[in-house]
């Protein structure tokens, strides 16, 4: 079974967010959305729990995607989830940069890790959760 994990904080989810989960679950057998939860982050607008349940409503029609949340580093995620796939929205060069060194570091945790990118759908490559 090819599974792939898409992360963020998604908060709140976007069409954007959906456009790349959409797509990506298109690609892989199974598509886990983790809302990734970074202590050193405010708290946002909604909880984790809210945006898990968020997310679940919004891909409910879409029978391979499985909303998760985690606290912990996302190479660890993966490998207890047994996911061999990051897939990451981009929606400008400076988007790659930082999701580049990531990836990068995510593949020396667990070197079985890759990381895809998407590029946001040009009608929303200017919306941001933000």
């Amino acid at each position: 079974m090819k599974r792939a994990i898409y992360p963020g904080s998604f908060d709140p989810v976007t069409l954007g967010h959906l456009n790349i989960i959409k797509r990506a679950a298109a690609m892989f057998d199974e598509l886990i959305v983790c809302v990734s939860v970074n202590s050193s982050k405010s708290a946002g607008l909604f909880t984790p729990e809210e945006r898990v349940e968020l997310i679940r409503k919004v891909t409910e029609d879409i029978p391979n995607v499985r909303v998760d949340c985690s606290r912990e580093l996302l190479a660890a995620y993966a490998k207890r989830n047994r996911a061999r796939v990051l897939v990451k929205g981009l929606r400008a060069v400076s988007d790659y940069e930082a999701e580049i060194q990531m990836a990068m570091v995510n593949a020396k945790l667990y070197p079985k890790l890759d990381t895809i990118f998407l590029y946001t759908s040009p009608k929303y490559a200017y919306l941001s959760s933000t």
